[in-house]
């Protein structure tokens, strides 16, 4: 068990630091020699564990994908769902804290594979089917609990994060953060009517 820990905590570690490397440089110009550099090591041991760049990214796929579902971290520890837990989601979603859990310029180098890559495209389908059935429950449990009335839960996830990823797509080429802030809080108060919730506390 301790070797085991002990080799996910230096894949990780390597994770991390081609994570870095990459946002600086780039993905198509990150090596792993460029990576060993960093971290001071030899790029055999990064081999060792790896095998080759392309298994190292798929890698950093799964890493997007957990920094990704963190949003989701409130409801650890709390079995009772709340229309204002819903909110929180929500509000996280269409922030800042959302918006800068992984670069946009990595996460879209990422994504670029998915066209070239069936592994990647699988991996990518699973982390945005994962994200929108976690808010899909949510929406169930707040609905069976009579604390909102959404008719199509799934639906309504789905169309919650069209306004996300959308809104991301279209804000990251705009360098005005106040420009930035308005449209976010208004595709968040669009998500909210979408739920049926209107003046919700901590929106903003």
């Amino acid at each position: 068990m301790g070797r085991k820990s002990l080799k996910e905590t230096r894949r990780l570690e390597i994770v991390k630091v081609f994570y870095k490397v990459a946002k600086k440089e780039g993905l198509e110009n990150t090596s792993i020699a460029k990576i060993a550099k960093v971290m001071d090591i030899n790029p055999s041991l990064i081999i060792h564990y790896f095998k080759t760049k392309e298994k190292l990214t798929y890698a950093l796929i799964d890493y997007i994908l957990e920094k990704y579902l963190l949003i989701y971290k409130i409801r650890k520890g709390n079995n009772a769902p709340s229309q204002q837990m819903l909110v929180t989601v929500v509000n996280d979603l269409f922030s800042r804290k959302w918006n800068k859990l992984f670069d946009d310029g990595l996460f879209y180098s990422c994504y670029a594979l998915t066209f070239r890559e069936k592994k990647v495209k699988g991996m990518y389908k699973k982390l945005t089917d994962t994200l929108r059935e976690q808010l899909t429950a949510l929406i169930e449990e707040c609905n069976e609990k009579q604390m909102i009335r959404v008719r199509s839960p799934r639906m309504t996830a789905d169309l919650i994060f069209a306004l996300i990823d959308g809104g991301y797509f279209y804000l990251s080429v705009s360098e005005n953060a106040k420009t930035f802030d308005e449209k976010i809080t208004n595709y968040k108060l669009e998500a909210l009517r979408l739920l049926g919730i209107e003046n919700a506390d901590g929106v903003f």
